[in-house]
Protein backbone atom coordinates (compact mmCIF):
# COMPACT_ATOMS: atom_id res chain seq x y z
CA UNK A 1 0.00 0.00 0.00
CA UNK A 2 2.66 2.39 0.93
CA UNK A 3 4.50 1.40 -2.08
CA UNK A 4 1.95 2.14 -3.90
CA UNK A 5 1.34 5.90 -2.50
CA UNK A 6 4.86 6.46 -3.43
CA UNK A 7 3.80 7.04 -6.59
CA UNK A 8 2.39 10.71 -7.70
CA UNK A 9 -1.02 9.89 -9.23
CA UNK A 10 -2.43 7.45 -6.02
CA UNK A 11 -0.53 9.61 -3.54
CA UNK A 12 -2.68 12.28 -5.31
CA UNK A 13 -5.65 10.55 -4.97
CA UNK A 14 -4.90 10.02 -1.56
CA UNK A 15 -4.87 13.44 -0.20
CA UNK A 16 -8.12 14.76 -2.46
CA UNK A 17 -9.72 11.62 -0.31
CA UNK A 18 -8.63 12.71 2.78
CA UNK A 19 -8.99 16.14 2.33
CA UNK A 20 -12.45 16.72 1.00
CA UNK A 21 -14.57 16.97 3.28
CA UNK A 22 -12.73 19.51 4.86
CA UNK A 23 -12.19 21.59 1.87
CA UNK A 24 -15.90 21.54 1.16
CA UNK A 25 -16.75 22.01 4.68
CA UNK A 26 -15.00 25.55 4.32
CA UNK A 27 -15.95 25.97 0.73
CA UNK A 28 -19.51 25.94 1.91
CA UNK A 29 -18.75 28.06 5.59
CA UNK A 30 -17.13 30.56 2.92
CA UNK A 31 -20.72 31.44 1.80
CA UNK A 32 -22.23 30.71 5.30
CA UNK A 33 -20.49 33.26 7.32
CA UNK A 34 -21.02 36.36 5.74
CA UNK A 35 -24.54 35.45 5.14
CA UNK A 36 -25.25 34.34 8.78
CA UNK A 37 -26.44 30.67 7.70
CA UNK A 38 -23.52 28.56 9.44
CA UNK A 39 -25.08 25.50 11.81
CA UNK A 40 -26.01 26.10 15.37
CA UNK A 41 -22.60 23.83 16.13
CA UNK A 42 -20.02 26.75 14.76
CA UNK A 43 -22.41 29.89 16.15
CA UNK A 44 -19.38 29.85 18.56
CA UNK A 45 -16.94 30.89 16.50
CA UNK A 46 -18.80 34.11 15.33
CA UNK A 47 -17.04 36.42 17.70
CA UNK A 48 -14.12 35.91 15.41
CA UNK A 49 -16.04 36.85 12.01
CA UNK A 50 -13.17 37.93 10.25
CA UNK A 51 -10.57 34.89 11.35
CA UNK A 52 -12.80 32.46 10.78
CA UNK A 53 -13.81 33.37 7.55
CA UNK A 54 -10.22 34.15 6.23
CA UNK A 55 -9.43 30.65 8.30
CA UNK A 56 -11.74 28.52 5.82
CA UNK A 57 -11.03 30.67 2.95
CA UNK A 58 -7.15 30.02 2.94
CA UNK A 59 -7.90 26.59 4.13
CA UNK A 60 -9.89 26.24 0.53
CA UNK A 61 -6.89 27.34 -1.22
CA UNK A 62 -4.36 25.62 0.88
CA UNK A 63 -6.55 22.21 0.18
CA UNK A 64 -7.07 22.33 -3.41
CA UNK A 65 -3.42 23.37 -4.12
CA UNK A 66 -1.06 21.56 -1.78
CA UNK A 67 -2.38 17.68 -4.03
CA UNK A 68 -1.49 19.63 -7.43
CA UNK A 69 2.16 20.85 -5.93
CA UNK A 70 3.07 17.54 -6.06
CA UNK A 71 2.35 16.77 -9.75
CA UNK A 72 5.90 16.26 -11.41
CA UNK A 73 4.59 16.26 -14.57
CA UNK A 74 3.32 20.66 -13.54
CA UNK A 75 6.56 21.07 -11.97
CA UNK A 76 8.21 20.09 -15.23
CA UNK A 77 6.47 21.02 -17.97
CA UNK A 78 4.95 24.31 -16.14
CA UNK A 79 7.44 25.57 -14.05
CA UNK A 80 5.77 29.25 -14.04
CA UNK A 81 2.62 27.29 -13.01
CA UNK A 82 3.91 25.53 -10.18
CA UNK A 83 5.49 28.36 -8.70
CA UNK A 84 2.23 30.66 -8.77
CA UNK A 85 0.55 27.83 -7.29
CA UNK A 86 3.03 27.25 -4.79
CA UNK A 87 2.99 30.94 -3.60
CA UNK A 88 -0.89 30.79 -3.17
CA UNK A 89 0.13 26.98 -1.26
CA UNK A 90 2.56 29.19 1.00
CA UNK A 91 0.33 32.36 1.13
CA UNK A 92 -2.56 30.16 2.52
CA UNK A 93 -0.96 28.07 4.20
CA UNK A 94 0.32 31.11 6.35
CA UNK A 95 -3.15 32.60 6.59
CA UNK A 96 -4.32 29.42 8.18
CA UNK A 97 -1.69 28.94 10.61
CA UNK A 98 -1.94 32.75 11.55
CA UNK A 99 -6.22 32.94 11.44
CA UNK A 100 -6.00 29.38 13.55
CA UNK A 101 -4.16 31.00 16.04
CA UNK A 102 -6.35 33.91 16.39
CA UNK A 103 -9.67 31.82 16.45
CA UNK A 104 -7.82 29.92 19.58
CA UNK A 105 -7.28 33.41 21.25
CA UNK A 106 -10.46 34.77 21.15
CA UNK A 107 -13.27 31.48 20.97
CA UNK A 108 -14.17 30.22 23.65
CA UNK A 109 -13.25 26.27 23.71
CA UNK A 110 -15.58 23.41 24.38
CA UNK A 111 -13.21 20.45 24.17
CA UNK A 112 -10.28 20.08 26.73
CA UNK A 113 -6.96 21.95 27.20
CA UNK A 114 -5.40 18.59 25.35
CA UNK A 115 -6.78 20.02 22.03
CA UNK A 116 -6.50 23.25 22.34
CA UNK A 117 -2.91 23.25 22.72
CA UNK A 118 -2.13 20.44 20.21
CA UNK A 119 -4.38 23.33 17.99
CA UNK A 120 -1.77 25.87 18.86
CA UNK A 121 1.08 23.65 18.68
CA UNK A 122 0.18 22.17 15.08
CA UNK A 123 -0.39 25.92 13.89
CA UNK A 124 2.63 27.10 15.00
CA UNK A 125 4.63 24.11 13.35
CA UNK A 126 2.76 24.85 10.05
CA UNK A 127 4.29 28.15 9.73
CA UNK A 128 7.59 26.26 10.84
CA UNK A 129 7.23 24.08 8.27
CA UNK A 130 6.19 26.54 5.35
CA UNK A 131 9.17 29.02 6.41
CA UNK A 132 11.77 25.68 6.18
CA UNK A 133 10.30 25.04 2.82
CA UNK A 134 11.13 28.56 1.71
CA UNK A 135 13.99 28.39 2.79
CA UNK A 136 14.73 25.03 1.20
CA UNK A 137 13.64 25.92 -2.22
CA UNK A 138 15.99 29.21 -2.07
CA UNK A 139 18.92 27.58 -1.51
CA UNK A 140 17.98 24.56 -4.47
CA UNK A 141 17.56 22.19 -1.71
CA UNK A 142 14.79 20.43 -3.93
CA UNK A 143 14.44 17.43 -1.84
CA UNK A 144 14.54 19.30 1.16
CA UNK A 145 11.68 21.63 -0.04
CA UNK A 146 9.46 18.78 -0.93
CA UNK A 147 9.58 17.17 2.35
CA UNK A 148 8.80 20.55 4.07
CA UNK A 149 5.92 20.84 1.73
CA UNK A 150 4.20 17.50 2.34
CA UNK A 151 5.09 18.04 6.36
CA UNK A 152 3.18 21.53 6.44
CA UNK A 153 0.27 19.80 4.18
CA UNK A 154 0.28 16.82 6.59
CA UNK A 155 -0.15 19.37 9.41
CA UNK A 156 -2.48 22.26 7.55
CA UNK A 157 -4.93 19.06 6.46
CA UNK A 158 -4.57 17.04 9.62
CA UNK A 159 -8.42 17.66 10.13
CA UNK A 160 -8.69 15.50 6.79
CA UNK A 161 -8.15 12.17 8.91
CA UNK A 162 -10.27 13.45 11.95
CA UNK A 163 -13.11 14.39 9.37
CA UNK A 164 -12.88 10.58 8.06
CA UNK A 165 -12.59 9.14 11.94
CA UNK A 166 -15.74 11.57 13.30
CA UNK A 167 -17.55 12.01 10.22
CA UNK A 168 -19.58 8.53 10.15
CA UNK A 169 -20.30 9.47 14.21
CA UNK A 170 -21.55 12.61 13.30
CA UNK A 171 -23.81 11.43 10.65
CA UNK A 172 -25.34 9.17 13.19
CA UNK A 173 -25.57 11.03 16.46
CA UNK A 174 -26.60 14.28 14.18
CA UNK A 175 -23.89 16.10 16.60
CA UNK A 176 -20.11 16.01 16.68
CA UNK A 177 -18.26 13.65 19.73
CA UNK A 178 -17.49 14.99 22.86
CA UNK A 179 -15.66 13.96 25.82
CA UNK A 180 -12.45 13.27 27.20
CA UNK A 181 -12.04 9.99 24.86
CA UNK A 182 -13.28 11.83 21.76
CA UNK A 183 -10.95 14.18 21.88
CA UNK A 184 -8.13 11.94 22.51
CA UNK A 185 -8.43 10.42 18.95
CA UNK A 186 -9.11 13.86 17.81
CA UNK A 187 -5.49 14.77 18.53
CA UNK A 188 -4.19 10.93 17.64
CA UNK A 189 -6.06 11.46 14.01
CA UNK A 190 -4.22 14.60 13.48
CA UNK A 191 -0.78 13.51 14.57
CA UNK A 192 -1.13 10.01 12.69
CA UNK A 193 -1.27 11.90 9.39
CA UNK A 194 1.40 14.04 10.22
CA UNK A 195 3.70 10.29 11.34
CA UNK A 196 2.49 9.41 8.08
CA UNK A 197 3.65 12.18 6.07
CA UNK A 198 7.19 11.48 7.62
CA UNK A 199 7.06 7.74 6.74
CA UNK A 200 5.83 8.69 3.04
CA UNK A 201 9.21 11.50 3.13
CA UNK A 202 11.57 8.85 4.28
CA UNK A 203 10.55 5.95 2.27
CA UNK A 204 10.20 8.30 -1.33
CA UNK A 205 13.79 9.78 -0.45
CA UNK A 206 14.98 6.43 -0.34
CA UNK A 207 13.53 4.84 -3.28
CA UNK A 208 13.66 7.95 -5.44
CA UNK A 209 16.32 9.90 -4.32
CA UNK A 210 16.01 12.61 -7.38
CA UNK A 211 12.57 12.32 -8.39
CA UNK A 212 12.56 15.54 -5.90
CA UNK A 213 13.97 17.51 -8.54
Amino acid sequence: MLRLLLRPIPLILFLVFFTAIPILNSLVNVFQIPTGTYPEDSARLAVAPLSWFVHVLAGVAFGITGPVQFVRALRQRFGALHRVLGRIFVVSGAIIGLSGLSILAQVTSQRTPMVDIARGVFGVALLIALALAMAAIRNRDFQRHRAWVIRAYAVGMGLGTVAVVFFPIYLVTGQPPIGLGSDILFVASWVLTIVFAEVVIRRSCRAHPKAFE
